[in-house]
């Protein structure tokens, strides 16, 4: 059964977005932790998710989080890569 009481707020694109960098974040830490094909691919998946979610809610009315979300996505993105790196060694 459905909560009735349930927030608006969780879906919204901009939560949603957030949510969706929560993801990539630790899925990233996964990866860090337990660097694999596997890991790295799932990270991969949840990145792609999140450019996703927040491209859906670029220009909604508060863009503050959205630019907050952008620079947390970035810099996963870069830990990504250094798990790459080092699985390409």
């Amino acid at each position: 059964m459905e909560n009735p009481f349930s927030s608006l707020q969780s879906q919204n694109p901009i939560s949603l977005a957030q949510q969706s960098v929560e993801n990539v974040h630790r899925a990233v830490k996964q990866a860090q932790s337990h660097p694999s094909e596997e890991t790295v691919q799932n990270a991969r998946n949840a990145l792609e998710k999140a450019e996703r979610s927040i491209a859906q809610a670029e220009g909604r009315m508060n863009q503050e989080p959205i630019d907050r979300a952008k620079e947390s996505l970035e810099t996963d993105r870069g830990f990504l890569t250094e798990v790459e790196n080092q699985l390409n060694n």
